[in-house]
């Protein structure tokens, strides 16, 4: 039976929409190489419980980290819900796996492109890991607020 008064979730499925095109994007990059002028700024959070990354680097970034997508990137894989790649760090090799759930921005400022997000910590059918699914175990609802907001207007030619 459906609810009549139930209201449409608008900006959550604005926000899936928009996180498809990241992926769809990294994916593009997957298969084609990254074409110049084009390099990706990418905000996450690293407190999310499906970040995987170094110890030192969550210590030093603890909140959030931003990287880039231009020149030292190697072994860039994209599923369906996350995206795992290579950076230096130091001149030492490390790998960064990033769920499109913990996005914060994106950004390509060759063409003046960028998306902003509100990552998403509770546990939603959508939002599950293949693990998580099977175990039933979800992670940690966290406070999303954000003081750090970017505006699309800055990015959009004038």
């Amino acid at each position: 039976m459906l609810k009549k008064n139930r209201i449409l979730d608008y900006d959550a499925v604005l926000q899936k929409a928009l996180r498809q095109v990241v992926r769809d994007i990294l994916m593009d990059v997957v298969h084609q190489d990254l074409p110049e002028p084009h390099h990706f700024y990418i905000t996450f959070v690293t407190d999310h419980p499906w970040v995987k990354m170094p110890e030192y680097l969550l210590k030093e970034y603890p909140t959030e980290m931003t990287i880039v997508l231009q020149y030292d990137f190697w072994d860039l894989e994209v599923e369906h819900d996350r995206f795992s790649v290579t950076l230096l760090f130091d001149d030492i090799s490390e790998r960064i796996t990033v769920p499109f759930i913990a996005l914060i921005n994106f950004v390509d400022p060759s063409v003046k492109f960028g998306l902003q997000f509100e990552p998403i910590y509770e546990t939603s059918e959508e939002a599950r890991t293949p693990n998580e699914t099977e175990s039933g175990d979800g992670p940690k609802k966290k406070d999303t607020a954000r003081t750090n907001v970017v505006s699309l207007d800055d990015f959009r030619k004038k």
